[in-house]
């Protein structure tokens, strides 16, 4: 698994995911408090961290918790593809954990489950990424430390563009057409994860539209979005995109075992495809999709929240504050020493050697220039409908219009449960 294992996610995991999160905002309108003492270890406190495949994150993670003085800390290290299942599953037990990694999303704030932690992050608040502070602020307040922000980009093999006589493509018209060209009996042109969801709001946002609008209406159903689901069927159906390959795009080995000559994935996998594969690789934003459209990188990434239904809040508050707001050191050491994050902090990401140079360098270019934050109104709801129009368009042969109108209807009346 990767740090991106869980933010692709299956269809079906999506479901259940939005399940349990209805569920928690079901117990949370009820008032319930679990009762529960320090996660079933008496004064201390437990932590949720899904299975980062990068060698040393696990050892890392427990040397961290183990330097804290002020609390016994035990992590639970969730593995399989069903993070989030787990996770919000045990956030309705009396063994929820204190603390837990996930995405901001605001169900988790409208059900009370995350505690406020404006008062932590207040003081250090100038030195994060301005758009990881909007990505976690509902009414002024902030909720959940970003700990890792997480560019993803189609990586290729440079010797098999210079072999195909192909240009990197900054439009989806060519990237297909480089597909086709890259293409031979032994290696597809492209791979973009085994059901495409990778690509969901990349596709979106290319085309010139949003998730949402700033008020919070729909803003994804547009004529560009339903021509760049045309054009990914044309290539789903093309025998130029690798399908079912052995792992998921978050993983790096399709690119590496030459199964592809292009491939969506992370900046944590730079260092695993560099060793593989020296100075054949090179990085592109997805492509601009239709005339309005403007190329795009997604930042997906990984933050830390407090449960705030626990009884031990203030003392999870303070071990939060001090492993992502204090400890420069173990937060520089969690980005940069098993596979490659930007780290949120702007005086870390300015200070962080390896990201200085060569490939990861370009990556945080791309990422200044074309990146895109998580919207936390966009609900792991919002997420799977437009996961099924991707399913119904691209891997079936439905309309695009007609999907998009029928996702625009779930996301309408999800938006009036949070909004009203």
């Amino acid at each position: 698994m990767s740090a991106l294992s869980s933010r692709n996610f299956d269809r079906r995991t999506a479901l259940r995911a939005a399940l349990g999160l209805a569920a928690a905002g079901g117990l949370a309108a009820c008032g319930s408090n679990t009762g529960r003492s320090g996660g079933g270890s008496g004064d201390g406190l437990v932590q949720y961290f899904h299975a980062y495949g990068e060698a040393g994150v696990e050892q890392a993670v427990k040397k961290y918790a183990k330097a804290y003085d002020k609390a016994d800390v035990t992590t639970q290290w969730i593995t399989g593809n069903n993070f989030e299942q787990k996770l919000f599953a045990a956030l309705l037990t009396d063994n929820a954990p204190d603390v837990f990694e996930f995405h901001p999303q605001i169900q988790m704030v409208k059900s009370g489950q995350v505690a406020d932690l404006t008062d932590i992050i207040e003081p250090v608040k100038d030195d994060f990424n301005p758009a990881d502070i909007k990505s976690h602020t509902v009414d002024g307040k902030i909720y959940g430390v970003r700990m890792i922000d997480d560019p993803q980009f189609l990586f290729y093999r440079p010797s098999l563009f210079e072999k195909a006589k192909v240009e990197v493509p900054t439009t989806l018209e060519e990237l297909i057409e480089a597909a086709d060209k890259l293409t031979t009996s032994k290696v597809k042109g492209i791979f973009l994860g085994n059901d495409l969801t990778s690509v969901d709001r990349p596709l979106i946002w290319s085309a010139g539209a949003d998730t949402l609008t700033a008020d919070n209406k729909p803003a994804f159903n547009t004529d560009a979005v339903a021509d760049g689901l045309t054009q990914l069927r044309g290539l789903f159906t093309s025998g130029n995109l690798l399908l079912d390959a052995p792992a998921d795009s978050w993983d790096p080995s399709a690119l590496i075992q030459g199964l592809t000559a292009i491939q969506w994935c992370g900046m944590w996998a730079m260092p695993a495809m560099q060793q593989a594969l020296g100075d054949d690789i090179g990085i592109f934003p997805f492509p601009k999709v239709g005339s309005a459209g403007k190329q795009s990188v997604y930042n997906g990434g990984w933050s830390m929240f407090v449960n705030a239904k626990g009884k031990n809040v203030e003392a999870a508050k303070e071990y939060v504050k001090w492993l992502w707001i204090e400890q420069k050191k173990y937060q520089e050491d969690f980005a940069t020493s098993y596979g490659f994050h930007i780290p949120p902090r702007t005086s870390l990401a300015e200070s962080a050697t390896k990201l200085k140079s060569g490939l990861p360098a370009e990556g945080v270019k791309l990422f200044n220039e074309f990146g895109h934050f998580d919207n936390i109104g966009w609900t792991q709801a919002m997420i799977a409908a437009f996961w099924d129009v991707i399913a119904n368009t691209v891997r079936k042969d439905g309309d695009p219009k007609a999907a998009l109108d029928a996702c625009e209807k779930k996301v309408d009346a999800e938006l009036k449960k949070l909004f009203g």
